[in-house]
């Protein structure tokens, strides 16, 4: 039984290594079958590690969402509530653009504010918690407009950078779009 849980631990860790290259390639899209193959397992085995498509994602991309869940945690500390929630939100949406595929990962999550309580570490339900006490204080500062959620902010950030994936400068032309979503089209005179 031993030998079968460190044999289950190397044919996780090699799967998950072939995901990152093939998710990294293909994005969201790339062939779970093709990831199977690669890492010298069985589909099956892939399926009784990541049972959806969603759950591999999101094991591709753990690492990063806890990079940005530690950065909210060390913003949350700063005296400028807009500054640091728009630092954060800037952070996201690097991230969203450069990891290929963690922006469609996090379409996979129904736009809502109600709790995750059926996949309480999706990457959404998770960047959401990191993010809900920058939301909040700058709520409460007034220094971002009432009634945006988490959801309203993430909606933006996957937004940008779907919409610039396939820019020659994806990562330029989604600063440029972030600046302008933050700053207005039509700044007051």
């Amino acid at each position: 039984m031993t030998g079968q849980r460190a044999d289950a631990r190397r044919n996780y860790s090699r799967i998950l290594a072939v995901a990152e290259a093939e998710v990294a390639r293909h994005g969201a899209a790339a062939s779970l079958e093709q990831v199977a193959r690669t890492a010298g397992v069985g589909s099956a085995t892939v399926r009784r590690h990541f049972p959806t498509r969603q759950a591999l994602l999101e094991a591709v991309f753990q690492e990063r969402v806890h990079a940005l869940c530690g950065r909210a945690d060390e913003l949350g500390r700063t005296e400028d509530s807009r500054a640091a929630l728009l630092d954060w939100l800037r952070g996201l949406v690097e991230y969203a653009v450069s990891a290929r595929g963690l922006a469609d990962a996090l379409t996979y999550e129904p736009p809502t504010d109600a709790p995750a309580d059926d996949a309480p570490h999706s990457c959404g339900a998770v960047l959401a918690d990191a993010a809900a006490p920058l939301l909040a204080r700058a709520l409460d500062d007034g220094t971002v407009r009432a009634g945006t959620t988490f959801h309203d902010l993430l909606t933006l950030a996957v937004g940008i950078a779907l919409a610039t994936e396939h820019h020659v400068e994806p990562s330029v032309q989604a600063d440029r779009l972030f600046t302008l979503a933050v700053e207005g089209i039509s700044p007051s005179p």
